[in-house]
């Protein structure tokens, strides 16, 4: 059952601004096919419209590319190169909701993501974790959502060939949202 948010304690309809000090998006890829590769990207912003009207519930989010964060600089400068982000033509990845769904604490946001030019369906699942009232009297609302995307339907399709087999990246790459937004005035 698709629920709006006004089920939830405190229920506030209006315009929230991801806070990015309170807010992380990450990813993980497979890497040498053992392990995982986990980054962040430091630089994002969003907007989400919550309203009594389940169907009027919007997001609306942009990554800054140039910020991805893998803790290895040579690393992060390759994916900001042709063979991965191409940032210099395309500097950011934006998300646009096309439904916000809530049942109880689960939450569905089905959306188009864009990235390097090519938009995608994506589906985040994840948790909506509620509103509260912040020390300095600020209202916040905070949700937790993920995604498996195939990076090669983004055309991020580098790769190279292990002398022991398989390849070096995995293509399905997980993203993980987790975010804090406060009301606007």
């Amino acid at each position: 059952m698709t629920t709006s948010l006004d089920t939830h304690t405190n229920f506030v309809a209006g315009t929230w601004d991801i806070d990015p000090t309170h807010s992380t998006v990450s990813f993980a890829v497979k890497h040498l096919m053992i392990s995982k590769v986990r980054g962040t990207f430091d630089g994002f912003s969003g907007t989400i419209v919550t309203s009594d009207n389940a169907s009027e519930n919007q997001v609306n989010a942009s990554i800054d590319m140039a910020t991805i964060n893998t803790n290895q600089a040579d690393r992060d400068g390759h994916l900001r190169t042709n063979d991965f982000f191409n940032v210099e033509e395309f500097p950011t990845a934006n998300f646009t909701s096309t439904s916000v769904a809530i049942n109880g604490d689960d939450m569905t946001v089905e959306g188009e993501l864009t990235l390097r030019g090519v938009t995608k369906p994506v589906t985040l699942k994840g948790e909506f974790g509620g509103i509260a009232t912040s020390p300095y009297g600020q209202t916040m609302a905070a949700a937790s959502v993920s995604t498996v995307i195939n990076r090669t339907d983004f055309g991020v399709n580098y790769n190279a060939a292990l002398e022991t087999g398989g390849v070096l990246l995995g293509e399905n790459v997980t993203l993980t949202l987790e975010l804090e937004a406060a009301l606007q005035k």
